[in-house]
Formats: C-alpha cells, sequence, structure tokens
C-alpha cells in the first residue's frame, strides 16, 4: 500500500506495526521537469514537462476528495505482496487514520495504490484511495504530457528510470495522477484470494487476472528511484475509470496511440510500516 505525503494509502494493523523512515531528497520542480524532460524523450514521440499550478481535482475526468496535491509529500510502503503468499495473511488489516498519524501528517489527503480490504468490501480486491480529511491548498505541480511510446518502458518505470540515472545514489520519491486519455492499458485485477500457495511468480501470474482496459483511466501512481534497503515496492499504480473499468496498471498496449497526462510532487520523507519479514 503506497501513500504520497497528503497523497497516498495507509492503514493499521491489528498488532504493533514497525516504522523505518528515511529523509528523501526533494530537487526542486524545475529541476525535475529537466530531468523528466530529457528522460521521456528516450521513450516517447511527443513530451511536453513543465511547472503549472495545479488543476481542481474535484472536477471531472478526476474527481477526487481534495482539490490538489498539497504540501508536506511523504511516501509510504505499507506490508507488501508477500503478505499475501504463499497463503493470505488475513490479519494485516490497515487504516488509513493510523497510517496518516503514524508517517506524522494526521488529517493527509490519501492518494495511491493498494489492496482493499475483505472484511469491509466482502472480496479480495484492488483498491484506488482517495481519502480527505481536512482542507488543504493546490501548489504548483510538476505537469507532464507524453505521447506515442517509442521505447520498452511504461509511463512510470521511464520517469522512476530517469530519476535513477540522473540521483543516482540520492533517493527521490515521487506521486500524484496522470490520465490515459487515449489508447488501451493492460491491467490486472486480484480474484479472490487463492486456496492453493503460490510459491512462484508464474502461480502469482496465473491467479491475477489480466485484460486490456480502455481510455480515459484515472491513474495513482507513486514511485521511488530506488529501494533504500527496506524492501519497497519501487512503482505501484491502479487505475480507475467512469466507465467501470480499472486495477493495477502495467503498460499501455496502443504504443502508437498512447496519450498520457499527469501531475506529480517529490516527497520529502518516506515511511516503511510493517515491512514483511519473510519475502
Amino acid at each position: 500500500m503506497r501513500l504520497l505525503g497528503r497523497f497516498g494509502w495507509t492503514g493499521y494493523v491489528a498488532m504493533a506495526a514497525s516504522i523505518e523512515k528515511s529523509v528523501l531528497h526533494v530537487p526542486s520542480l524545475e529541476e525535475l521537469c529537466e530531468v523528466l524532460q530529457d528522460g521521456l524523450k528516450r521513450n516517447f514521440a511527443e513530451v511536453q514537462v513543465s511547472v503549472v499550478d495545479c488543476p481542481d481535482l474535484t472536477q471531472e475526468p478526476f474527481i477526487f476528495a481534495a482539490a490538489g496535491l498539497c504540501g508536506n509529500p511523504r511516501v509510504a510502503d505499507v506490508g507488501g505482496v508477500s503478505h499475501l503468499l504463499p497463503l493470505p495473511q488475513t490479519d494485516k488489516i490497515y487504516n488509513l487514520n493510523t497510517i496518516a498519524k503514524e508517517v506524522e501528517l494526521p488529517g493527509a489527503f490519501v492518494l495511491g495504490a493498494g489492496a482493499a480490504s475483505f472484511k469491509a468490501v466482502g472480496v479480495n480486491a484492488e483498491l484506488m484511495p482517495n481519502v480527505f480529511t481536512r482542507g488543504n491548498g493546490k501548489p504548483e505541480v510538476v505537469e507532464v504530457r507524453s505521447c506515442r511510446r517509442t521505447g520498452e518502458s511504461n509511463f512510470v518505470s521511464c520517469m522512476r528510470e530517469t530519476l535513477a540515472k540522473r540521483f543516482g545514489d540520492k533517493p527521490v520519491a515521487m506521486g500524484g495522477t496522470f490520465l490515459i486519455q487515449k489508447g488501451k492499458a493492460k491491467i490486472h485485477v486480484m480474484p479472490d484470494f487463492s486456496p492453493c500457495p503460490l510459491n512462484s511468480d508464474e502461480e502469482l501470474n496465473n491467479w491475477l487476472k489480466f485484460f486490456d482496459m480502455g481510455a480515459p483511466l484515472i491513474c495513482q501512481s507513486v514511485f521511488v528511484s530506488h529501494d533504500l534497503g527496506f524492501d519497497l515496492r519501487v512503482e505501484h499504480t491502479h487505475c480507475f475509470s467512469h466507465h467501470g473499468e480499472g486495477g493495477h496498471y502495467h503498460y499501455d498496449t496502443t504504443p502508437d496511440t498512447v496519450e498520457y497526462l499527469g501531475y506529480f510532487l517529490p516527497a520529502d520523507y518516506l515511511y516503511r510500516i510493517d515491512r514483511p519479514k519473510k519475502t
């Protein structure tokens, strides 16, 4: 589960959870524009990255709980896929309000990607958290436009790999939202918990259900340039739509026509909460 500052994913565990914290390198928005512009040009035919005032995200197509990506952004990586393998640890139930306090940001706007509580929704499911508990502002953000993919990396991976190349061992994390405005994307959703142990990547992928889903898709994404020794999920993106499709984003399947529009901010801190003991 991922939380980015006043955006992300989080929760409470039925037991005391371990919390690890790391300060992140925070480049200026102008420097990030320069870096991402250069990196995305290697993977997309058309790219435009600039600093803009954050649009009102309570309006269509986003319809988020807060108007913008406000200040004090931070990332939380909570639990992990290892808690599903080889069989699900169903005691791992998280509460967003508790995690917001644990990342020292009570009242956060929570935006990101995670797993829904089967105890709350009745089934195992993908989660696109969009929760806000008190007012926030609308600072400037990095706007990213990319069209027609020419390289192998997906939109998020290209940005993450670009940050890793530029900043080296200085960890940089970003998060926010993006639209797939045109084209289709490979998306997976989780079926009900597997009754059989999942002991390999092949068994895991056979359990997941994959689909081609069409634009417009509203995506919530968090990515970190590299792992800091916390067993991080270095990128995680879920998407939803107003036409009933959504899930975990992998990559676009129509590179010649795909169009992306995103809004992102760098995070100040990273919190690793309830890191799995076995991976």
